[in-house]
C-alpha cells in the first residue's frame, strides 16, 4: 500500500490519485521544477488531485511557502510528460516533480515571493540530499521539454538557488555584438553548437542544420542560464555560457 506520510518534514499531505510505479529505476535522480501557470492557486492544486486530470506532482509550493505533498517520493508522479534529458526519455520515472504556485507567462510572469523561494530551496536541498541527487540534475520543465514547455520561466531565480548550493550555474557571459547563429543556418559551427547542447543534456540531433529543434533547445537554455534575452538565437553570450557550464560539469572536466 502506498504510504501517505510526508517525506519532507513540515509538508501537509493532500494525496493525489495520479501516480504509479517508477519504471526501470530504483530511486529518483533528478528534480524538475514547474510553475502552475494559473492565477487561481487553489484551483491549480485541485487539478493536480483530480483523477480526471491525469497529472500530478510530488509537491506543491504556495506563495507563502507552505508545502503540500501529493505523491510519495518513491512513486512516479505525472508531471513532465513527453520529455528528454541526457539520453533518458521517461523523466517521470527518474524525477521528483515540484509545482510552484505562480501564474507564469499566462499571468504576465509575476515575481516569485521570497518566502516561496526559501521553501523551494529547503525542499530541494532535503530531497536532493536524501536521494543523493547531483546538483546539475535540478532542472526546469522547459529544459526537459523544449518548445513544448516554458516553465518555471526566465524570472525564476536559479542564481539564488545556486548560492544555496543547488543546481548548476555560472554567471552568464555579457550580451554583446559579434557572430551569432539562428534558424536556417548550416555548417560546422552549428554542428559544434548542437554537440555542446547534447553533451549538456538537451535533446538535440547533431545535423549541422540550425533547425526548429535546435532553436527550441537554445531558447530553453537561455530561459534557464542566460535569461536576460530569450530569443532562440545562439549569440556569443549564449555559446560562451554553455561552454563554461560544460567545462565545470564533473562528468565533462577537460572539455575545451
Amino acid at each position: 500500500m502506498t504510504r501517505l506520510i510526508a517525506d519532507f518534514a513540515g509538508a501537509r499531505v493532500e494525496p493525489s490519485p495520479n501516480h504509479g510505479e517508477r519504471l526501470g529505476v530504483d530511486a529518483p535522480d533528478m528534480v524538475i521544477l514547474h510553475y502552475t501557470g494559473m492565477d487561481d492557486h487553489g484551483r491549480a492544486l485541485s487539478w493536480l488531485k483530480n483523477i480526471q486530470s491525469e497529472v500530478s506532482s510530488h509537491y506543491f509550493v504556495w506563495p507563502d511557502g507552505q508545502v503540500v505533498q501529493l505523491v510519495p517520493e518513491e512513486r512516479r508522479a505525472w508531471h513532465a510528460g513527453k520529455s528528454f534529458w541526457a539520453g533518458e526519455t521517461d523523466i517521470n520515472s527518474r524525477s521528483i516533480g515540484i509545482e510552484i504556485a505562480n501564474a507564469g507567462h499566462p499571468g504576465g510572469l509575476p515575481d516569485y515571493p521570497q518566502a516561496q523561494i526559501d521553501a523551494v530551496v529547503a525542499l530541494c536541498k532535503d530531497c536532493m540530499t536524501r536521494w543523493s541527487i547531483p546538483a546539475e540534475r535540478l532542472l526546469g520543465h522547459s529544459d526537459v521539454a523544449p518548445r513544448r514547455k516554458v516553465d518555471p520561466g526566465e524570472k525564476f531565480p536559479w542564481a539564488e538557488l545556486a548560492v544555496a548550493g543547488l543546481g548548476h550555474w555560472v554567471e552568464p557571459s555579457p550580451i554583446r555584438g559579434g557572430r551569432y547563429f539562428q534558424r536556417g543556418e548550416t555548417g560546422q559551427p552549428i554542428e559544434a553548437l548542437q554537440g555542446m547542447l547534447a553533451l549538456y543534456g538537451y535533446g538535440v540531433d547533431i545535423t549541422g542544420e540550425f533547425c526548429e529543434k535546435t532553436e527550441g533547445a537554445v531558447d530553453a537554455f537561455q530561459r534557464h542560464f542566460r535569461p536576460e534575452r530569450v530569443d532562440g538565437i545562439a549569440d556569443m553570450s549564449t555559446i560562451e555560457t554553455l561552454h563554461r557550464l560544460l567545462v565545470e560539469l564533473p562528468r565533462y572536466q577537460g572539455v575545451q
